[in-house]
């Protein structure tokens, strides 16, 4: 198990009308108060250390890059597989 210092956290906002962007992240104490809030939440979360260190330099409320976009859909694209929901909300 890693150390407490060692936890990084990055959670997504996504809406159909913009890309996908940051809700929250933290290091530490705060990564787990965002790891409990989305359980609290029943919300999924996804360990991707790669995913992470990409993310960590997008700005809290900023959109997500271009760049990254397809790396993004294919998590989302698993959560919405896993709670049963239809991206588009049909």
């Amino acid at each position: 198990m890693k150390d407490i210092d060692e936890i990084k956290a990055i959670a997504l906002e996504y809406g159909l009308r913009h890309a996908p962007s940051i809700l929250a992240k933290g290091e530490g104490e705060e990564a787990m108060s965002i790891i409990d809030a989305a359980f609290d939440l029943g919300l999924p979360v996804i360990e991707d250390e790669a995913l992470q260190r990409l993310l960590s330099g997008v700005d809290i409320g900023d959109e997500i890059p271009e760049s990254l976009y397809r790396a993004v859909a294919v998590v989302l694209a698993w959560v919405f597989w896993l709670r049963g929901d239809d991206p588009a909300g049909k």
